[in-house]
């Protein structure tokens, strides 16, 4: 949802892509309901964090809940920083992934005032 509301809200200005250490093959319908609820159309997909092993990027944002999920260090070039998010795939309610989405909102929303 990260990649998809910075891409939706933000896109002439970065371009985010998203990565996991354990992905599923697929975005999660419910991921995709809960953006298409605020407007977003998203048509990515499930990626390995290996698949930008080689890139170099300006700011490197984990968000993975590290007491959940296996987080990985970027060895790469570019900031870094950590927004740690629960993840809704856990529960598979549609609320989780309304609240997940909600405090991806507001953190960018945060980052954009600093």
């Amino acid at each position: 949802m990260a990649e998809a509301i910075v891409n939706a809200r933000l896109g002439a200005e970065w371009q985010a892509f998203s990565a996991g250490t354990n992905p599923v093959g697929h975005v999660h319908p419910k991921a995709l309901l809960a953006l298409s609820e605020i407007g977003i159309q998203h048509t990515g997909r499930s990626k390995h964090a290996e698949e930008f092993q080689s890139s170099d990027f300006d700011l490197v944002v984990t968000v993975c809940d590290s007491a959940a999920e296996n987080c990985p260090v970027w060895l790469g070039k570019g900031r870094k920083i950590h927004h740690g998010f629960p993840d809704p795939a856990l529960t598979d309610e549609m609320d989780d992934f309304r609240a997940v989405r909600d405090l991806i909102l507001q953190s960018l929303g945060k980052q954009l005032e600093e």
